[in-house]
């Protein structure tokens, strides 16, 4: 008989597609009831909400998931969970994409939001980081965690709307340790929630959002091929980037695989590369995708 021992499974964005979520979440808990292992830990790396058709039970369902776990289950931030924590506070409107209101009008949106805003930016684990976006080629995985622990720390604080009110914007858009206050702060989030290409010294670009490639007369290129990263010792595991696709590279993997859009669920094993998929109907239409 197999000794027990518990994986580690991370699943890409869920963007309010609470049925495909439940369906995979509990394909993992067969899987491992199958081969006699304990219960796993499952991570989600951000988007846990928004654009899809029932955000509030997906956050609803994925808060439950956590709080149950004694510190197995957990989710990154994502740019959108960002947006929600900024919409409910009156800091940033409603877009005519949003899927929020449902959320907005809950009796238990305060706990909600409590609980979300309370999130981590960055995991480690097992020598993969978890990410929603991308991580700056200048910072290597101890640097990217106390970087993101930086922000926990305002999100976590009683003064976090002032810091939600100064994160948008996209400058900085390059990294410098002499970065101080909202500045800073700033371009920790944007490059660990919204940052898909950079020129090979680490300049973030946020206008390319639907294509997994770019002209290279740009200067422009996906984080992850920047020569020299010092993230290349790890694997980074991320999502956010829908245009990519499923990747499983050997020092990343890419989780976005267009649940939203009429792709699929997917979710990895990080200890045998192992790839469990829903297929999802297109709740989206491609364009504004991001």
């Amino acid at each position: 008989m197999p000794t027990a021992s518990t994986r580690t499974y991370v699943i890409g964005d869920l963007q309010g597609c609470h049925a495909e979520t439940v369906t995979l979440v509990e394909a993992i808990l067969a899987r491992e009831r199958q081969l006699e292992q304990a219960p796993p830990a499952i991570l989600f790396c951000g988007d846990l909400i928004n654009r899809g058709p029932d955000s509030l039970s997906t956050l609803r369902y994925v808060q439950a998931l956590s709080q149950g776990s004694g510190g197995r289950i957990d989710a990154v931030l994502g740019n959108h969970d960002l947006h929600l924590l900024a919409v409910a506070n009156g800091i940033r409107p409603e877009s005519g994409s949003d899927t929020l209101d449902t959320i907005l009008a809950a009796p238990d949106r305060d706990a909600l939001l409590h609980w979300l805003r309370h999130r981590p930016m960055a995991l480690f684990t097992a020598g993969h980081l978890l990410v929603h976006g991308g991580v700056l080629p200048q910072w290597d995985a101890p640097q990217t965690m106390a970087l993101a622990g930086e922000v926990e720390g305002a999100l976590r604080s009683e003064q976090w709307t002032g810091f939600l009110a100064e994160m948008y914007g996209n400058l900085p858009d390059r990294w410098d340790d002499d970065l101080r206050g909202a500045a800073r702060l700033r371009c920790i989030v944007n490059a660990l929630t919204r940052m898909r290409f950079c020129t090979a010294d680490g300049v973030m670009d946020f206008k390319m959002k639907e294509s997994a490639t770019v002209d290279p007369a740009t200067g422009l290129m996906p984080w992850f091929d920047v020569p020299g990263r010092r993230t290349a010792e790890v694997t980074v595991v991320f999502g956010h980037w829908s245009a990519l696709g499923l990747q499983l590279r050997d020092n990343y993997i890419a989780l976005d695989s267009g649940c939203v859009w009429g792709g699929q669920l997917s979710a990895v094993c990080l200890e045998d590369r192992s790839l469990l998929q829903v297929e999802c109907p297109e709740f989206r239409r491609a364009k504004g995708k991001g």
